[in-house]
């Protein structure tokens, strides 16, 4: 009896072993994410959760920020090793003034899943009536940003443009009054808009030039592509492997609304009809001429970059498509 446990004691201390040593052979990268909890912004985590990072020799330290413009200050000063979701005006008005990023990978193209809410009883029924109100966005150089400035001109209303953080931050200030619109991203408030408790006034879709542009794109900086290129390179490998998984598989959108704390039929519907697979391929780059021209019409750029910046600003591991 005494050598048969002292066996398995053996074995179980071997079994720890061969973990503690496998988790050391990982590769660690720093990411900074904007808005937890968005289907967009989840591969990173689901896809550690799953281990398909851990196969691609990758451990994940991540960390969860208000939005873009926080997001490219930790990747710009050396804090994280890669940002996701980053708004693509705000990243041309950075490397325009020399900040060394560098795109990577397509976060989001298309602008449908980002709306503008206003509770229930508010007068505001759509932006016509957003004269003289507050609106909200999330942090500067965001694609909220970009997004809130773009519905400003698209209606040619006075609104006031107010940084309200994430998407939990805003809604408190939004029904509290604070910001007369508020703004959300699904899962967030799917299940009120279903309940009547507040009403959406606008999408980032509303603004045509946005409907099939890159949006948000994941980014890193020059020292760090240099320095960790082979990581970030398998890094993008899991990335894209993990939302092969989240389209394909039941059980990552179990995972997503467990992680989240929603059913799983909203969960469902938040990647169904907000999140087309093709918007989040991460080799997609779509409508960078119509995102300098916004750019520079909104102010984030004096002028478009050239192609000769553009190929040092965009470095897709593998190339980019469109």
């Amino acid at each position: 009896m005494r050598r048969t446990i002292l066996k398995a004691f053996v074995l179980l201390a071997s079994t720890l072993a061969a973990g503690a040593a496998a988790a050391q052979d990982l590769d660690t990268l720093k990411l900074a994410i904007g808005q937890r909890g968005n289907w967009e912004n989840s591969p990173a985590e689901l896809g550690q959760q799953a281990g398909i990072f851990a196969k691609h020799g990758l451990k994940l330290d991540i960390l969860y920020t208000q939005g873009g413009g926080e997001t490219m200050q930790a990747v710009i000063s050396g804090s994280v090793d890669i940002g996701v979701g980053v708004g693509t005006s705000g990243i041309l008005s950075a490397f325009s003034k020399g900040a060394p990023v560098r795109a990577i990978a397509n976060s989001t193209t298309g602008a449908n899943d980002l709306y503008w809410y206003v509770p229930a009883a508010s007068d505001v029924k759509s932006m016509k009536d957003a004269g003289g109100k507050t609106i909200a966005f999330s942090s500067n150089g965001s694609s909220t940003n970009t997004m809130v400035l773009g519905l400003i001109q698209e209606f040619g209303v006075e609104a006031e443009p107010v940084a309200t953080g994430s998407p939990a931050s805003t809604w408190t200030q939004a029904m509290s009054g604070q910001v007369d619109i508020g703004w959300s991203a699904p899962p967030r408030g799917v299940q009120e808009i279903k309940d009547g408790k507040i009403r959406v006034i606008a999408r980032g879709s509303d603004v045509p030039s946005l409907r099939n542009q890159t949006v948000r794109l994941m980014i890193t900086s020059a020292p760090a592509l240099e320095s960790k290129k082979d990581q970030i390179k398998r890094y993008v490998e899991a990335y894209a492997e993990t939302l092969d998984w989240m389209y394909s598989d039941p059980k990552a959108v179990e995972a997503y609304a467990k992680w989240v704390d929603v059913p799983v039929a909203v969960a469902e519907q938040t990647r169904d009809d907000f999140y087309p697979k093709d918007n989040l391929r991460i080799d997609r780059l779509s409508g960078i001429d119509d995102a300098m021209a916004d750019a520079v019409r909104l102010k984030f750029l004096p002028e478009p970059l050239t192609g000769e910046q553009l190929d040092e600003l965009i470095q897709y591991p593998g190339g980019h498509t469109e």
